[in-house]
């Protein structure tokens, strides 16, 4: 029996970093395990989470946490992949990056469609590519540990990256769905998921995956 594989590419949320204790949650509570656990043995999920990671842009503070670079190596790392799922733009709306919400969606699109033109999937071919809009950052972010660091105005641009993730992606050959209507982050740092937060992710996860690769 062939499985099918499924790269999870996302970043501190895809990782499963807890904010309660500043580590990691465990694999059984992570969503990436949670769905591989309720998926079964016919399915393969594999965490490629990265704290801190960008769709493309450099961080000019901490090394290697764009997306860009590392896509093509990962997927053919891991090929051959039925699925790709792409859940990132968190650490994009940070201030240092000056960027729109419109330039985070077009970063995230320009990293789904390198996906889906690589040759990663069965036999060759495209894999399946699914984006995911993240949860939306809380607005009491600015008020907690992390407020300096993150800079202003990021949970208004988490907030409208769905709008524009959908437009963009209307008419292309890769899926898209918005989390944030299914999950919310935490009551501590406003932008990491909770042990539930990540029970809702697997649940909203779990859906998306069957309707794409069982068509239901």
């Amino acid at each position: 029996m062939k499985r099918k594989t499924i790269v999870c590419f996302g970043d501190s949320n895809t990782w499963g970093y807890n904010a309660e204790t500043g580590s990691r949650f465990d694999e059984e509570t992570r969503w990436t395990g949670l769905l591989a656990s309720s998926l079964g043995s016919e399915y393969r999920v594999i965490e490629e989470g990265l704290s801190g990671r960008t769709s493309v842009c450099e961080d000019p503070l901490f090394e290697g946490l764009s997306g860009l670079s590392y896509l093509q190596p990962c997927l053919l790392s891991h090929s051959p992949l039925n699925l790709v799922i792409i859940m990132l733009g968190t650490n994009d709306t940070k201030e240092r990056f000056g960027l729109t919400s419109y330039n985070i969606a077009q970063g995230i699109v320009r990293l789904a469609r390198k996906a889906r033109a690589s040759a990663a999937g069965i036999s060759g071919q495209a894999p399946e590519v699914l984006v995911v809009s993240p949860p939306a950052i809380g607005e009491q972010y600015a008020q907690t540990s992390i407020g300096k660091a993150m800079g202003s105005q990021c949970s208004g641009k988490s907030l409208e990256l769905a709008e524009h993730l959908g437009s963009l992606l209307a008419g292309e050959d890769i899926h898209f769905a918005d989390s944030k209507l299914h999950v919310s982050m935490n009551e501590i740092d406003y932008m990491h998921l909770d042990a539930e937060g990540h029970r809702l992710m697997t649940e909203f996860m779990r859906g998306q995956v069957a309707s794409i690769l069982n068509g239901r």
